[in-house]
């Protein structure tokens, strides 16, 4: 099993030219989508208390382990020329979604990379619980074209942007599979120019939603929980995922021990 080391790895030349071209180059009309969108208010002692740490200054270890994170995913994502990450997990509560979040701010501070997250876990949605958005709308009727992106994303800073919901989905997968889902993410790309959209989908073996949507992204990011999650179950999924899409590697979350090797 491959897992997704937290070290860092420079680019040779052809690919600092390849991303920097990348990064300094959106589509021409996406900044007006942008500008439309409503700002994200956030409490900060809310997120600190759901350990959202990447919003902040860098007084967290953590918030180094995320950034690890960012610079690997904008390699590999610069590499092949990708653009969408699926995040999931084997089971609840391994913390996919705290991964997730802290993940998408951290690319927020790399100020010339555009980045969306989108709840895409239709049965127990949790990105609005975790920020304090107390009455998105619906993302069932943005999947489904009947509402604007306008009327769905809220912006952080100016290259952030988080569609998040409260609604469960009763046909979940069945909507993430159909024609308009894929049509309608496609034009959300289009219009919004992001060079990295996260995906916050349900767990692996709770349901066949993240099997149902696997098609539609270019890697994927497992996360498992310490002394939760178990060798089969991150076996199988790993093989699941693998077999559908490309799996960038295994995020491990909950772990009690973090050596501070060398003092930062």
């Amino acid at each position: 099993m491959e897992h997704y080391q937290a070290s860092p790895q420079e680019f040779p030349r052809s690919e600092q030219l390849m991303a920097q071209t990348i990064l300094a180059c959106p589509r021409a009309g996406s900044e007006t989508i942008w500008e439309r969108l409503t700002p994200l208010r956030s409490d900060s002692r809310r997120l600190a208390r759901n350990r959202i740490v990447t919003t902040t200054s860098r007084p967290n270890p953590a918030h180094a382990a995320f950034d690890i994170i960012r610079t690997k995913l904008l390699q590999e994502l610069t590499r092949h020329n990708w653009t969408t990450v699926a995040i999931t997990s084997p089971t609840a509560n391994c913390g996919k979604t705290v991964v997730g979040l802290n993940l998408a701010f951290s690319l927020a501070n790399q100020k010339e990379c555009r980045t969306v997250l989108v709840d895409l876990d239709l049965k127990r949605p949790q990105l609005a619980n975790a920020l304090g958005i107390e009455a998105p709308q619906s993302i069932e009727k943005f999947l489904k074209g009947e509402i604007d992106i306008s009327d769905l994303f809220l912006r952080h800073g100016n290259n952030l942007a988080i569609g998040a919901n409260r609604q469960s989905v009763s046909f979940s997968a069945e909507l993430l599979q159909s024609r308009e889902t894929v049509r309608v993410l496609e034009e959300m790309r289009q219009r919004m120019s992001p060079h990295v959209i996260l995906f916050d989908m349900p767990p692996m073996l709770s349901n066949d939603d993240v099997l149902a949507f696997l098609p539609n992204v270019d890697c994927a990011i497992l996360v498992v929980a310490a002394e939760q999650s178990t060798l089969e179950e991150v076996d199988v999924c790993e093989q699941e995922l693998s077999e559908r899409t490309n799996v960038l590697g295994v995020v491990l979350n909950k772990c009690r021990f973090s050596p501070e090797k060398y003092g930062y």
